[in-house]
């Protein structure tokens, strides 16, 4: 069987194993997703938002189609796709019509998303001028959108026009009424995300048109989730624009973006990859604890964002994504953290592995009925990042050690921890594992003491202790 092959059927099983509902905010506990048919729903997955280096169409789908192939044969679920650059969107250049061509891509996209279980979180739109902007570096997309500009026969002066005019918004409800009329019923859509970093937008009044554009989304798409997104948390700044917006009406989930990034003025940005995931889920959590929470974009830049970090060509093992996929979901967000640099970094060293292993930490847990709470446990070596359910406990736990500093920056291998010693909190619990996914290898628990004596591991291990009516519930 070639690799093809056995993704194809990996895949196939997964989704055949599943069921396609509607994602929705739990009824039960608002901090989490399900499905309209009843199934828990976290989503594990990645941005894909669109191709950077390849230009023919057949060639842009194929790839496309292999991405989602190979997250699905990894417990991939869920994959946030950028709806306005120039290949998907159904806009015609100036506005106010549809581009069939483009419109039959995203129709292709869509359809190849369905196939294979991952559900589209959908960002409708990303520029930031109407001025001509060259892309910052390669693979990058320019952010502006001058064929909106009356000097290219459009109708806008500039984005405070295009955020307050009729005619502004009038370009963005048409391109929203067409895709309403297309996908409104489509269970593969997660979402609709109005605008990518939208306060990263020149111009002003893109508060006040947040805060329309939600109520119009929501009238268009019922069925699915509305939000907005962003720029990175960064900035001492960042705190009351997230606050202001992850609580705004009609924002249905709330999303962060961050990244190890070494022009940030947080200091926190510039430490190890967990404790920045962690810190942006406990702020944002703190003001937005009634709905989902998803690290929407992480990973590691060079200063500014002005091109994806040099750490990437040294990390081949994927200990920066390791790190990103499995904080968010420990600290307390909806899913794990759905890491940027999809074709540099992920794609390019074959990392999808690590979905499949955070896919295996987490399987049969359902997070809704559990009223899972998010702990952290002093611990001398270890930063131990816990979440205690009702029938489970589960933690995943970081050498303190060891992070990128250590491993990418000064070239030292990761200790191999022996015998390491952690406090369970609650006994009850019947049934311990550990499980290294690093090795991919669960073992059964050895217990001392009401401690867990943790087997030898490298950088991480999962900790998970359920109880036997749970383990018996997930047989």
């Amino acid at each position: 069987m070639t690799r093809r092959e056995w993704l194809l059927s990996s895949a196939g099983a997964l989704q055949a194993a599943g069921q396609f509902g509607f994602v929705q905010k739990c009824a039960r506990d608002p901090r989490y997703f399900e499905l309209s048919d009843g199934t828990p729903y976290i989503p594990i997955g990645l941005n894909l938002c669109f191709e950077r280096y390849a230009t023919g169409e057949a060639e842009i789908l194929d790839r496309m189609d292999r991405r989602f192939l190979a997250l699905a044969a990894n417990g991939g679920n869920f994959a946030r796709i950028w709806t306005g650059v120039a290949f998907w969107n159904p806009d015609a250049p100036r506005g106010g019509a549809i581009d069939a061509v483009r419109a039959h891509r995203l129709d292709a996209l869509i359809q190849s998303a369905r196939r294979h279980g991952i559900r589209l979180q959908m960002c409708l739109e990303f520029f930031r001028t109407l001025n001509e902007v060259p892309p910052p570096f390669a693979g990058a997309n320019s952010v502006g959108r001058p064929e909106y500009h009356v000097s290219r026969g459009g109708q806008l002066k500039d984005m405070t026009e295009y955020w307050n005019s009729e005619a502004g918004r009038r370009l963005y409800l048409y391109k929203l009424d067409f895709l309403s009329r297309q996908y409104a019923n489509e269970p593969a859509i997660f979402g609709w995300e109005l605008w990518n970093e939208i306060n990263a937008v020149t111009g002003t009044g893109w508060e006040a048109w947040t805060r329309d554009m939600l109520v119009e989304l929501k009238k268009r798409f019922p069925r699915h989730l509305a939000m907005q997104s962003l720029g990175g948390f960064e900035y001492p700044r960042d705190v009351e624009t997230y606050r202001r917006f992850m609580t705004m009406p009609g924002n249905e989930t709330a999303q962060v973006h961050r990244y190890i990034n070494p022009g940030a003025k947080l200091p926190v940005c510039l430490g190890p990859m967990d404790v920045l995931a962690a810190d942006c889920v406990s702020t944002v959590q703190a003001y937005a604890s009634d709905k989902p929470l998803l690290v929407s974009e992480i990973g590691a830049v060079e200063a500014n964002h002005t091109a994806p970090s040099v750490l990437y060509e040294r990390d081949k093992n994927g200990t920066l994504l390791h790190d990103a996929v499995f904080t968010p979901f420990f600290a307390g967000a909806a899913g794990p953290g759905q890491f940027w640099h999809w074709q540099d970094y992920v794609e390019k060293y074959d990392l999808w592995r690590h979905y499949g292993r955070f896919a295996k930490a987490v399987e049969g847990l359902d997070p809704r009925g559990e009223q899972l709470r998010p702990v952290m446990i002093e611990h001398p070596r270890l930063r131990i990042y816990a979440l205690a359910g009702r029938k489970t406990w589960i933690a995943w736990c970081r050498d303190k050690a060891s992070s990128w500093q250590t491993e990418l920056a000064r070239g030292a291998v990761p200790e191999l921890l022996r015998s390491v010693e952690v406090e369970l909190p609650q006994a009850r619990l019947s049934r311990i594992r550990t499980y290294d996914p690093w090795l991919d290898r669960w073992t059964p628990a050895r217990t001392r003491r009401g401690r867990v004596i943790l087997p030898g591991f490298r950088r991480s291990i999962v900790i998970r202790a359920d109880s036997m009516t749970a383990e018996m519930k997930g047989k």
